[in-house]
């Protein structure tokens, strides 16, 4: 059973990915995750959290995936017990420091090595499964290839977890000093401040070589917004379920902890319903465009298939674009109540009578309609739902349920 991973990177977005079909969804306390800047979860949450993905079937990994200091690692031991205590399935860990203290500290606890450890090979993996990890989330550097060669030279108790979509980094497996550079923000302990995405316009010069190599320069492109050398495309890998299906992957992550709810219930649902499809019968699986295009709705840099067909060294895959190619409006969630023919949402962008939406329900991609008359909770019909978070009532064409996504779209 290939499992779908989601990212949660606050209670919302756990909610929506759980609603949309994650099997499981990995997280961070406030302490020892390497995305700082996302909302993360205090232990208080946390607790809730392993409470509500278990109610629902569904996994919860924690990541404790940056590299301590010497200073951090008595607060290190609390948080540790606490994750033992509540429940969480497994930790997602890159450093041995954090790997060895785990294994001491409590020993029964599942642990996953992450990317950033940089596996690339059946014999780094094996050895982190003789010293008790139970799965490796392999580099994101591997080709399709090496990564089914490493599957065939490893135990089969040892579990195989590989991004499938979502930002890339620039370099191996995150391990980057320019964050620390320019800013004293540490990206090996979740504080990057993605200086590779900005634009360092003339800054260089169109190609230059390293002094002895002087018959292999390197290109530096400019556009007309800048120079990308350093930002590299997102990954997508909606176009080849076949072949990640049929590899040795146990486990498909979306990467995302920073991005909107409604990115992580579009992925989510999106690689469920491809993934779906498949199970259903192999020999008759057709590939939607519909898909994609619901790929392409949400936040994202321009798409490739990362390294899974393409040598880093030959296809770096950087941006020809500036910035990113913005998601469309989540205009409103559905509550779940309805009143005859009249269902309750809560608006999250201003919606107005006479806008064209689509509405996004779990296994269906966006279905089209026209918003005819809107009321607020008082019945009073009203031009428009500007205020956030307020809650209203529209007809909708279709049968809607909780956690419905209502979205903009063209005409």
């Amino acid at each position: 059973m290939k499992e779908l991973l989601c990212p949660a990177g606050n209670f919302e977005k756990m909610k929506a990915a759980i609603l949309y079909g994650a099997d499981a969804v990995y997280l961070a306390s406030d302490m020892f995750g390497m995305r700082a800047a996302a909302d993360n979860f205090t232990l208080e949450e946390l607790e809730e959290a392993v409470k509500y993905a278990h109610a629902h079937g569904v996994k919860l990994y924690v990541t404790v995936n940056t590299m301590p200091h010497t200073v951090e690692y008595e607060r290190l031991k609390k948080y540790l017990k606490r994750y033992d205590e509540i429940g969480v399935d497994a930790l997602i860990i890159s450093d041995l420091g954090v790997f060895q203290l785990t294994r001491e500290l409590i020993p029964n606890m599942e642990i996953h090595i992450s990317t950033q450890a940089s596996v690339v090979s059946a014999y780094t993996a094996t050895a982190w499964h003789k010293m008790g990890a139970k799965r490796v989330v392999l580099a994101r550097e591997l080709s399709l290839e090496e990564i089914n060669e490493i599957r065939k030279n490893t135990p089969k108790e040892l579990e195989l977890e590989c991004f499938i979509h979502g930002s890339m980094c620039i370099s191996y497996s995150g391990r980057c000093l320019l964050s620390n550079f320019y800013t004293g923000r540490d990206a090996n302990r979740g504080a990057c401040a993605q200086p590779c995405r900005w634009n360092y316009t003339n800054a260089l010069p169109l190609s230059f070589s390293e002094e002895k190599r002087p018959k292999t320069p390197l290109n530096i492109e400019e556009y007309k917004e800048g120079t990308f050398v350093m930002s590299s495309k997102d990954m997508c890998m909606i176009e080849h379920i076949p072949e990640l299906m049929e590899s040795g992957i146990d486990s498909f992550k979306i990467e995302g902890r920073m991005k909107s709810a409604y990115y992580t219930a579009i992925c989510t649902n999106t690689y469920k319903m491809a993934m779906d499809e498949y199970r259903k019968d192999p020999t008759r699986y057709r590939y939607n465009p519909l898909w994609l295009r619901e790929l392409e709705s949400v936040s994202h840099r321009e798409y490739a298939t990362g390294f899974y067909f393409d040598n880093p060294m030959d296809n770096p895959q950087t941006v020809t674009q500036n910035g990113y190619l913005r998601e469309k409006a989540y205009l409103c969630v559905a509550t779940g109540e309805r009143d005859g023919e009249y269902y309750y949402f809560t608006q999250r962008n201003k919606l107005s009578a006479g806008d064209v939406c689509e509405i996004i329900t779990p296994g269906k991609t966006g279905r089209r309609f026209e918003v005819d008359k809107l009321y607020n909770e008082k019945g009073e019909e009203i031009p428009s739902a500007p205020h956030p978070s307020m809650t209203f009532k529209m007809k909708v064409p279709f049968e809607v349920k909780a956690g419905d996504i209502i979205r903009s779209s063209e005409r």
